[in-house]
């Protein structure tokens, strides 16, 4: 009995001592992760920003959002005339840039005997200029607004903006100054900061104009979130996703090319992953890199992994991919974790245990979309795998991707239809349509079918914005629907251009200005990265494009 005990004791300190070697090499890999992600931390290019003019906001329902900006004057018909008489002013960038804003105060007459004070409200569209902040009616941080008030003890003096921000409008109100001296404002700069040094190749001369307006649009957008990360949005909400990150560093991988921003953002999110080895979706650089707590995506885990194949097929980086496919093959066991028998996920745990994404959509039922993009998520990471010459650590993979895409026509696709339907409503949704072809659940014929079902189907909810309208396009790209991808992405992101857009934005609905997914138009982020990917698609296919 003694010996079986002290068996059973050696036994017990084998799998302590295994556990903790597991959860130390874990932290280990974490720790040098985020070594790895500092040591590609770029150095930001900066550029001396002039005003393009003073302008005023008009009133316009033909305009987005119902506003527009007019010009008045050049700004130095500002400079030499006292700012009392002038009160308030709006500055025109001529275009949307991200950084510090600065201006230089002067004493026209008398002695500075008390402060100046300012408000300073930085818009990336006219309406944010035009409409009142408050009462705010939000649903996220009023913070976010970009309105700052001011106080500046001594002139003459050059002021600078402490706020990074990201606009193309700057509006100047004075709020309170001595009467005892006049001063006016001078030398209004913009330094415009981003990690992009290069400059693309220039579109095939046949390309149809407003192609190159979406290319041009597409480019800064991404350049614009291109800082020391990803962002998602330089004015909201400054961090880095997994989401944004992949369809960032796809429209990188066909124009700018700075693949060490894409390999930092990999190993910033790997060194900040969970104690389970599961990816947190959103993470933050400063104070000190954290991730944002309990923020755990399904799809985003997954999508890590797509973002980590197209790097290694862009660079041949299998250094780094070998590095991280510990784990990019640890976020395939989400999926295993709910497959049931009859090879469809259990949609329902799921949903109660993570946040299911996929796109700005209320009322969305996510089953099938998420059945699709899981399979999809499967047969990239083989890919990987193939890559690196892992495919053996795989080996159940290719089996289990038949079994998922057998369940997906058997449980959730109407022949009659040609439709995959989802949930217990049946309900019929782009998003459903989209994941199950980009899975390639269906033939290149069927999806056809499929997508010409889908847009003569009145009661299909369509895209909330252009997170999804990526993977529309992509999908008639898949189905060799390659007329219909370029009238929609014409009309889509060209809706936008011909509304004005400097840079694309985070919302857009074509039938509803307004739309935001916060209460508040004026706090959605008008430069947004997942929608820079038409640079991607343009590039990529220029038989189709351009």
């Amino acid at each position: 009995m003694k010996k079986k005990n002290k068996w059973l004791t050696v036994l017990f300190c084998v799998v302590l001592c295994n556990i903790a070697y597991s959860q130390n090499n874990t932290d280990y890999s974490r720790a040098n992760w985020l070594i790895k992600a500092e040591n590609f931390k770029p150095k930001l290019s900066e550029t001396i920003i002039q005003p393009a003019g003073i302008v005023k906001m008009v009133k316009d329902d033909a305009s987005f959002q119902g506003w527009k900006a007019e010009p008045v004057s050049s700004v130095e018909t500002i400079y030499k005339t006292s700012f009392k008489k002038i009160n308030s002013v709006i500055v025109d960038f001529g275009n949307h840039y991200t950084g510090y804003f600065n201006f230089k105060l002067g004493v026209l007459q008398g002695t500075a005997d008390g402060p100046v004070r300012f408000r300073l409200t930085c818009g990336e569209v006219p309406s944010e200029l035009a409409i009142p902040f408050d009462p705010y009616t939000g649903g996220i941080s009023r913070a976010w607004l970009q309105d700052e008030v001011v106080t500046i003890m001594d002139m003459p003096t050059t002021y600078t903006l402490e706020r990074r921000v990201a606009c193309r409008y700057v509006k100047i109100e004075l709020l309170a100054s001595s009467p005892y001296f006049d001063f006016n404002i001078s030398d209004i700069q913009f330094k415009a900061i981003s990690s992009v040094n290069t400059v693309p190749d220039a579109l095939a001369n046949s390309s149809e104009q407003i192609i190159k307006d979406i290319d041009k649009v597409g480019l800064n957008t991404l350049k614009e979130c291109m800082q020391t990360v990803y962002e998602d949005g330089p004015k909201r909400d400054r961090r880095l996703w997994i989401g944004d990150l992949f369809l960032e560093s796809l429209a990188n991988n066909y124009s700018f090319k700075n693949y060490d921003l894409t390999r930092r953002c990999l190993y910033l999110l790997a060194g900040l992953s969970g104690d389970e080895g599961y990816l947190v979706g959103t993470v933050f650089e400063t104070p000190k890199p954290h991730a944002q707590a309990g923020q755990y995506l399904f799809d985003y885990c997954l999508l890590y992994n797509v973002a980590l194949k197209e790097y290694v097929a862009a660079t041949n980086d299998l250094e780094t991919a070998n590095d991280l496919w510990p784990l990019a093959k640890r976020q395939l066991d989400i999926i295993t974790k709910y497959v049931q028998p009859n090879g469809l996920l259990d949609y329902e745990k799921a949903n109660a245990e993570w946040w299911l994404f996929f796109d700005w959509k209320e009322g969305l039922n996510k089953q099938a979309a998420l059945q699709g993009l899981s399979i999809y998520a499967l047969q990239q990471t083989y890919e990987l795998a193939k890559l690196l010459n892992r495919q053996g650590e795989l080996e159940d993979v290719p089996g289990l991707i038949e079994q998922m895409k057998e369940a997906s026509r058997k449980e959730l696709y109407n022949p009659t239809s040609r439709l995959f339907e989802s949930g217990k409503d049946k309900q019929i949704s782009y998003a459903s349509q989209i994941w199950m072809i980009l899975g390639g659940v269906l033939s290149k014929e069927e999806s056809q079918q499929t997508l010409k079902a889908l847009v003569n189907t009145e009661k299909a909810l369509t895209p909330g914005g252009p997170y999804l309208y990526h993977y529309f396009i992509q999908a008639l790209i898949n189905s060799g629907m390659n007329k219909e991808a370029k009238s929609s992405l014409i009309g889509y992101w060209g809706g936008m251009v011909k509304k004005g857009a400097d840079t694309f934005w985070e919302v857009y609905d074509p039938k509803n200005d307004l739309l935001s997914p916060y209460g508040f138009y004026p706090v959605n982020s008008y430069c947004h990265a997942w929608s820079c990917t038409p640079v991607y698609f343009i590039r990529k296919y220029p038989q189709i494009f351009q």
